[in-house]
């Protein structure tokens, strides 16, 4: 009893296999670490500029416009630059690229008088770089991480991003309010830094033998390929829905004045990523199932459920633990999705599914805030976010209903698994390809 006790539990540790087995993984999950850390420092850093150079609560939100079109625009090209171009070149050029934006804002912030208009210009600049990177970053996973340990890595990655969206913007809060801006973006310049020297150890990754040019053909051939497989259409059009209708982050200021309890606003932002990072930390059952689908579609209407309810309480205390369970449901539909795309997408297309996947999963917050607002200007704060757990499970429920196959996806029978599996133990990951539409 007392030895299967110890057993039980190691069982729910993190599998860390993908760290003991692929180096370049392991470059990755530390460069991301630090990459996520600066990051947060200036993305709490640049919103609270712009407020303190304007006082405008419309200045600050008209930085999510900014943001919004070159990441869609270039999240789509990115995905045709990953399937053409060394996947290594890009993510070292856009990381690159990224630290020489912090060192704008950084000489902005020198100034004895900062001006606005660079930090937009940065703000539209990262949002197009990061829409360059994801796919190159995404797509290199299923190609350094052996195909049986691709949950594990999603659930590891998933842990890293959480830890540095729990300690990233703590420690920027404070690091602004004591020491300024300048120091915020000095911090994050070192990190982009050692990001870079870290990159150039990465092996190379070159594209597939006939990889073409990026082109809108090539975007269009990869939108056929995912719209012919109904496993992969679920899994954009269930995470774009549970977005979409319960992502009410933008009126948590408001839900806080309600419960008389302005103190947990803090709080209630970082509780869903205190829920998902105690999933990740016990996340090593995952590895062993094989029916990531469900994970999905349960995921998904755990997220609304717990939005739901976090909407109907009125003790903050019960709101908080909604949230975080939110948070839990939210990181388990993400291991499904991430598990499916890596398992399934041939080679030469994952770069330009990649892209896709970056509008899935960016687009859908966006969208989910714009009617959060309206919803709760017309209904009010807490019916807005119960009605929007609701309509979520529900939408749940009916493109489940609507797309079968994704709750039957088994990766040990499914055909693209398989032959992407095979393509994997012969040592052509980019072979075995069927035709984008589907025969």
């Amino acid at each position: 009893m007392t030895s299967a006790l110890p057993a039980r539990l190691s069982a729910l540790l993190p599998d860390l296999s993908p760290w003991r087995s692929s180096a370049d993984f392991r470059l990755l999950w530390v460069q991301g670490l630090i990459t996520y850390f600066g990051s947060f420092m200036a993305l709490i850093a640049l919103p609270l500029q712009i407020k303190e150079l304007t006082g405008s609560p419309l200045a600050v939100g008209a930085m999510g416009a900014v943001e919004l079109v070159p990441l869609v625009v270039f999240g789509l090209y990115g995905g045709a630059l990953a399937d053409s171009a060394d996947r290594r070149k890009v993510i070292l050029g856009t990381e690159a690229g990224l630290g020489l934006l912090a060192v704008v804002l950084l000489a902005n912030a020198a100034l004895p008088d900062p001006a606005l208009w660079p930090l937009y210009l940065v703000a539209g600049g990262v949002s197009a770089l990061a829409g360059l990177q994801r796919p190159a970053l995404d797509s290199l996973m299923a190609r350094i991480v052996p195909h049986d340990q691709l949950t594990a890595a999603a659930a590891l990655n998933s842990l890293r991003w959480q830890f540095g969206a729990i300690t990233g913007p703590a420690v920027a809060g404070l690091v602004v309010a004591y020491a300024g801006h300048a120091t915020a973006y000095a911090v994050t310049v070192v990190t982009f830094a050692v990001s870079v020297l870290l990159c150039l150890r990465l092996a190379p990754a070159p594209p597939a033998e006939h990889a073409r040019k990026p082109s809108l053909r090539g975007i269009a051939e990869g939108a056929r390929y995912a719209w012919s497989r109904p496993v992969l259409l679920g899994t954009y059009a269930i995470d774009l829905a549970a977005m979409f209708f319960a992502f009410p982050n933008t009126i948590f200021p408001f839900l806080a004045d309600e419960l008389h309890a302005e103190w947990s606003l803090g709080l209630m932002y970082a509780a869903g990523s205190v829920g998902s990072l105690v999933l990740g930390l016990t996340s090593g059952w995952t590895s062993r199932v094989r029916r990531h689908g469900l994970f999905v579609v349960f995921g998904a209407a755990a997220w609304g459920l717990a939005i739901a309810a976090a909407g109907w309480f009125s003790n903050v205390w019960l709101v908080l633990g909604c949230l975080a369970a939110a948070g839990a449901g939210d990181m388990l539909s993400g291991l499904g999705r991430s598990t499916i795309w890596n398992q399934t997408i041939p080679e030469e297309l994952r770069g330009r599914l990649a892209g896709i996947e970056v509008l899935s999963y960016s687009v859908g917050p966006q969208l989910g805030q714009v009617r959060a607002g309206a919803m709760a200007g017309w209904t009010g704060t807490r019916s807005a976010i119960w009605s929007g757990g609701v309509a979520c499970v529900a939408s749940v429920a009916l493109l489940a209903a609507a797309l079968p196959k994704l709750l039957t996806y088994d990766s040990g029978t499914d055909e693209d698994a398989e032959r992407r599996r095979q393509a994997r133990a012969s040592g052509h990951p980019a072979s075995g390809q069927s035709s984008p539409s589907g025969a």
